[in-house]
């Protein structure tokens, strides 16, 4: 071992903590899940071996797509939660020491190894990124990526389009309105599941229309929010919403299938798009899509959010919950709705 690499080891060995605690799923829910299929376990944090890293996290995400890991299946976009296994997502988190040349104690990274509050793990595993390229660091963790990717890469948003966003005022959906609007929509409709969120995308976050989905039927509700049809649909819940979506779409419309809270919110499948003549007859494109395929557009959307942020014409959500403890609670009431925008929860100050 060379003298530098002993040095780092040593470092480690005497400047990591004893142990941390961590989120492992105890059971497999049927259905919807509650607190008991949740663990939290105090665990033994080792020193980072060569070539590793030891990582105090600040923030992880949550996110509802975790719903579908804990409850496993087939078509994932991820690996699912293993029973008795630690849980993982995207987290952020600091550097406090290092056997590996590459990162060094200090630095902030970006990583999958969120539901705990140390993560050890090979220096490839983690993404080194700029402490003040935002106005917290938390941002790091937002979906404005994803939403970008879906909108510009997979629905080809065009200049003059209506777009319709479902889950509008959530991480993914907050943001794809938004950037629509900056991008040059011609009108932006959202649907969200209370008055209040509904006042909050027509006020706050500058959607021409917005719906209430619990009030009527929501194809009703959709086309007198666009009564000249949509040509994208950023979807993010599928179930009713994507069959309106599909029945008030333009000729050439475009969708853009980022999520399916309707099936994860609810004990029941989902019916699907329905009726497919109305595909077939408008010559519709619905493309499903991950974020890991386009990871190539990072660099352009981060310049450019970066600067809807210094020009304020982008407003970022965020709710912040305190304490890994509160973690599988917070995932919960995510799922039914209760928090705007990005949900993160704070692990350290």
């Amino acid at each position: 071992m060379k003298s530098s690499s002993k040095t780092a080891t040593l470092h480690a060995l005497t400047s990591r903590p004893g142990t941390g605690l961590e989120v492992r799923l105890a059971a497999r829910p049927v259905g919807l899940p509650a607190l008991e299929h949740f663990e939290i376990v105090e665990t033994y944090v080792p020193a980072p071996a060569p070539g590793q890293v030891l990582v105090r996290n600040l923030f992880m995400s949550l996110d509802p797509g975790m719903m579908m890991l804990m409850a496993g299946g087939s078509s994932l976009p991820m690996p699912r939660y293993e029973v008795g296994q630690v849980m993982h997502g995207d987290a952020l988190g600091e550097v406090i020491a290092s056997a590996d040349p590459s990162l060094s104690e200090g630095d902030l990274v970006v990583h999958r190894f969120g539901w705990r509050e140390y993560a050890v793990a090979d220096a490839g595993a983690f993404r080194r990124v700029d402490k003040a390229a935002y106005p917290s660091l938390s941002m790091h963790l937002g979906f404005g990526l994803v939403a970008y990717v879906g909108l510009m890469e997979v629905a080809r948003l065009r200049a003059g389009d209506t777009v319709f966003v479902s889950s509008a005022a959530g991480a993914t959906g907050s943001m794809a309105g938004q950037i629509a609007r900056l991008k040059g929509a011609r009108r932006v409709i959202g649907s969200a599941g209370s008055a209040d969120k509904v006042a909050h995308l027509t006020g706050k976050l500058g959607f021409d229309a917005a719906f209430n989905y619990h009030d009527g039927p929501i194809l009703d509700r959709l086309r007198e929010a666009a009564p000249d049809g949509i040509d994208v649909y950023f979807d993010n819940v599928g179930g009713e919403q994507l069959r309106a979506a599909i029945e008030v779409m333009n000729v050439h419309g475009r969708i853009a299938v980022c999520g399916a809270l309707n099936r994860q919110s609810t004990a029941r499948p989902d019916e699907g798009p329905g009726d497919l003549l109305s595909v077939l007859g408008k010559r519709l494109t619905i493309r499903g899509f991950t974020l890991w395929d386009h990871l190539d557009r990072a660099r352009e959307f981060g310049e450019q959010f970066r600067d809807w942020l210094r020009e304020g014409s982008i407003v970022y959500d965020e709710t912040v919950i305190n304490g890994l403890h509160s973690a599988p609670q917070a995932l919960l009431d995510l799922l039914r709705g209760r928090h705007i925008g990005k949900t993160v929860v704070r692990l350290a100050s």
